[in-house]
């Protein structure tokens, strides 16, 4: 039962010995650190998207949550970093939970209502009438228990938790519910799929780790704003590297971040502008002509893609 999921497992590790090997060979530590995060992002988009259809244009949201969350939970309670990183995927589970209703919502209905709610998160946390709790628009200083190298680790684990929970779903009865969800719920439904109850499970499991990879970049950066983890740019480079790499597999969003944010790194920063509009571009083609992304055209050419 377990060889079904060896494919899987040799792509973490592969991940794994990438990153602890690479910073010896390349020294850009931040660059290795932002495309760990775009991947987790990724793979924490693919376990809502991928699983059950459900495209959250305001994923950023609980990333933010959970950066304010792990952020506030160290300056205030004064606990270590690392179980700030835990407080704040919980936090972002529990900003899940208060939006449940909206996956009443479906296709563009719910796109654009989780993009509101992540806005009107950023407007609470930007409020000046909390500085007192958020600092309001001034800003988060967490330069005390400033760790670069430990951020770096903590981000390469929430990278291995997010691949390890989409390997799960993708070879358990319970990814194959969410999958039955994405293709036809009322047809799962019958079928003996508690509906609600799965996708609402997978909801909330995206949010964790986005809440986690959101705590972890407060501490690696050391001083963050609102404008920064609330901006709409996380959400919209998350969903065109799941688009262009591929849902409900592991390695698709992993190909989808290696590609499109090493493009950026070396590409696109000096002239953003125009990345985002060919990242805009990018998305509409991949809905319109190739939605199962590159992973797609691999397993056309026969090829197993865990």
């Amino acid at each position: 039962m377990l060889k079904k999921y060896f494919p899987s497992l040799g792509v973490i590790l592969a991940i794994v010995a990438i990153f602890i090997g690479l910073p010896h060979f390349y020294d850009n530590q931040s660059f290795l650190f932002n495309l760990m995060l775009y991947l987790a992002l990724a793979e924490g988009l693919n376990i809502i998207y991928g699983f059950t259809g459900y495209l959250p244009f305001g994923y950023v949201g609980f990333f933010g949550a959970g950066a304010y969350g792990g952020a506030i939970a160290i300056t205030l309670l004064h606990i270590s970093p690392l179980l700030g990183v835990l407080v704040g995927g919980v936090v972002a589970v529990l900003t899940g939970v208060i939006l449940i209703p909206l996956l009443r919502l479906s296709g563009a209905y719910f796109a654009i209502a989780n993009l509101a709610a992540s806005q009107a998160l950023y407007l609470v946390v930007a409020n000046p009438s909390l500085e007192k709790i958020t600092q309001g628009p001034y800003g988060i200083d967490l330069s005390s228990v400033y760790n670069a190298n430990a951020g770096y680790f903590a981000m390469l684990g929430v990278l291995v938790f997010a691949m390890a929970l989409v390997a799960y779903l993708r070879n358990s009865n319970f990814g194959l519910s969410l999958l039955a969800i994405k293709e036809d719920r009322v047809t799962a439904s019958l079928a003996g799929v508690n509906v609600i109850r799965a996708r609402s499970i997978a909801w909330m499991l995206s949010a964790f780790v986005a809440g986690m990879s959101g705590a972890v970049f407060g501490w690696y950066t050391a001083v963050f704003y609102p404008s920064t983890v609330f901006s709409l740019d996380v959400s919209v480079f998350t969903i065109v590297f799941v688009l262009f790499g591929g849902i409900a597999s592991v390695a698709g969003p992993l190909i989808g971040a290696l590609i499109l944010y090493s493009m950026y790194n070396f590409i696109g920063i000096s002239t953003p502008q125009y990345f985002q509009l060919f990242y805009g571009l990018l998305i509409v083609l991949l809905v319109l002509f190739l939605p199962d992304g590159v992973v797609s055209l691999l397993k056309k050419g026969k090829v197993y893609v865990p």
